[in-house]
């Protein structure tokens, strides 16, 4: 994230809800109904937006992606 770092303010309310700012959801492409991963390794907490397609995410899509690789692998190790 180096040179893209932003930062911004919510409060959390009596029921342990906060809103994300507009801009950042802007920026993100953050939408209602949209799912959130909370990373939380003891020092930092991350939300982190869960893709709408999390194999197109990585790169592939189940047709020609990442499935399609792990079958050429697989016959590759089957034929010896």
């Amino acid at each position: 994230m180096a040179g893209r770092s932003k930062s911004a303010e919510s409060s959390v309310g009596a029921r342990g809800e906060t809103v994300i700012p507009a801009a950042i959801r802007k920026r993100h492409h953050i939408e209602t109904g949209d799912q959130l991963i909370w990373l939380d390794d003891g020092k930092v907490i991350r939300v982190v937006p869960m893709p709408k397609d999390p194999l197109r995410a990585l790169g592939g899509d189940a047709e020609e992606g990442l499935v399609q690789d792990l079958l050429d692998r697989r016959r590759r190790d089957q034929d010896g």
